[in-house]
């Protein structure tokens, strides 16, 4: 499949495992390069009678899937990561498309989706596995819950997509995707290849359509029985307020919110300042976790901001597939205008422009800004403590200490990750690590640095508190226990007062006795047994 130029091929939803077009269109939506708008990759209708058929689809997929074994579930998510192997230029020229990064990057993407596809095969089938305990005729085993809906982002459209999807379907549930209104090319891509695995029809089920009308469905649809959401706070808010009626829904938010750099006064100032350059515009600060805002000691403060906006100048942004590409544009023009936006509050709160919000200009039309730097005073009452910076753009806090830096991270609103520059011989570094409030610590590295080996849980509005990376598929199951009582019936003793062979004669008199009666240990009967 050649996705690189040209209209793909409208498939439509992906349910009961085939691509059906819907009946009664409710809408489109429009797929549109973002780095040249006159390359149009489609337009996609959507429907909630698709929706809906997906969701009891989907039911009937679970109820076949789930009795496979473990090894079927693994066979079938080995050979979607062949398949996506094997496809990886194509789809990584079609996420150039639909998301505007680099072809460099794309290809980067394709290769951690591949990665993350082997750690899930590699420990996701031993997390799995179950808990056997002999001696005490015990185990717990990872049981599937249902129906999973999978609310995929645009700025990892295949990852996400690919590695929570192979977490349901490894875990022996079957799946709703929801991709991004921004990427449905990708969306329809990923799904062809689960296609090719030879699943049970309903396993895997795909519909497009923009949030506010298929997400919204989809979230408050009854037959859901796991809610997986990655993207914007404003839009989880919105998720929880839907499932308020459904406490009991296991619910995974990741809200991104950007991550937070402090840098000392005792950084590498090389370092410091390409690691946080890096992951404030890289994927044009669209990722989860890039870096929005940097705290800076006073003594290296000037040095840093010099250094870093001079650096940053030089970064070539420009249309995904050219060569020598550092960023591409901005998913749409809402978000430019939002990135426009935040700069005038900026300055209207009395902060001052490093380096100004500008429209970079390229060869194709496109949403393209140049990154943007803004020293916030903070103390002056509008610290900007809450909203995330929208786009490549980056700002910067200077303190006095690293007591002052910890104090004012420990306000923000969202800390999904924190970078720390130091020197490896700072005396006080276990006192910043214990201080520190974050999912994340990186010393000496980026925000945007991570590992699936790794559970990760956004603090503040970055998360709901759930894990992410392997620890989705905790969420995806649900744990059950097992005794069996393995002893014959005639040896298991009797409680005080349980009088099996009849009653006792009440004409006897036993002579009165202050000696404790002998019963042994009960403790196995009466669920205090130690395990």
């Amino acid at each position: 499949m050649n996705q690189a130029w040209g209209r793909l091929l409208r498939k439509g939803d992906y349910v009961y495992g085939s691509f059906v077009k819907p009946e009664a269109v409710d809408g489109y939506i429009n797929g549109v390069n973002p780095g040249d708008r006159s390359d149009v990759l489609g337009r996609f209708p959507f429907s909630e009678a698709s929706l809906e058929d997906a969701v009891d689809c989907a039911a009937q997929g679970f109820r076949v899937w789930r009795r496979m074994s473990i090894n079927e579930r693994a066979g079938a998510v080995h050979r979607f990561r062949d398949h996506v192997a094997r496809a990886q230029e194509d789809m990584a020229c079609l996420l150039t498309r639909e998301t505007g990064k680099p072809l460099w990057e794309a290809r980067q993407e394709m290769l951690a989706t591949i990665r993350a596809l082997d750690l899930m095969l590699d420990d996701g089938v031993h997390t799995l596995a179950p808990r056997v305990i002999d001696d005490i005729g015990a185990r717990s085993d990872r049981v599937p819950r249902g129906v999973v809906g999978i609310f995929t982002p645009f700025n990892f459209p295949m990852m996400v997509a690919a590695t929570h999807t192979a977490a349901a379907v490894l875990s022996g549930n079957a799946v709703v995707v929801k991709p991004s209104k921004f990427t449905p090319g990708v969306g329809q891509s990923h799904v062809e290849l689960w296609d090719r695995c030879q699943l049970p029809r309903g396993v895997v089920n795909m519909v497009q359509g923009p949030g506010s009308v298929i997400g919204q469905r989809l979230a408050m649809h009854p037959g859901l029985d796991v809610l997986s959401f990655t993207g914007s706070y404003a839009t989880a808010r919105a998720i929880a307020k839907l499932t308020l009626d459904r406490p009991e829904l296991p619910t995974l938010l990741q809200c991104g919110g950007k991550g937070i750099a402090v840098v000392l006064d005792d950084a590498e100032l090389d370092r410091a300042v390409y690691e946080v350059m890096i992951g404030a515009f890289l994927t044009s600060g669209q990722r989860h976790n890039s870096t929005g805002r940097v705290i800076v000691g006073e003594g290296i403060f000037d040095q840093f901001v010099e250094t870093l906006a001079a650096k940053t100048t030089r970064l070539h942004v420009g249309y995904g597939f050219d060569p020598d590409v550092f960023a591409g544009p901005v998913i749409s023009e809402n978000l430019r205008t939002r990135y426009r936006r935040y700069s005038r509050s900026l300055i209207a709160k009395g902060h001052r422009a490093i380096l100004e919000t500008a429209t970079a200009k390229g060869p194709r039309r496109g949403f393209y800004v140049r990154p943007a730097i803004y020293e916030v005073a903070w103390e002056n009452g509008h610290p900007f403590l809450g909203q995330e910076p929208p786009g490549p753009m980056l700002l910067v806090y200077k303190v006095a200490d690293w007591m002052q830096a910890v104090a004012l991270h420990n306000q923000f609103e969202a800390r999904i990750a924190t970078s720390i520059f130091l020197s490896p011989d700072n005396l006080h570094l276990p006192d910043i690590r214990e201080r520190l409030r974050t999912g994340a610590l990186n010393i000496n590295r980026g925000t945007i640095g991570a590992s699936l080996r790794l559970p990760s849980v956004g603090l503040g509005t970055s998360s709901n508190g759930m894990p992410g990376g392997l620890e989705v598929l905790g969420l995806f199951t649900h744990p059950r226990s097992q005794l069996t009582e393995v002893r014959p019936f005639e040896d298991m003793p009797m409680l005080p007062g349980v009088h099996w062979e009849g009653e006792p004669d009440e004409t006897t008199d036993l002579p009165p006795t202050d000696e404790p009666t002998e019963i042994g240990d009960l403790s196995s009967l009466l669920e205090l047994a130690e395990i």
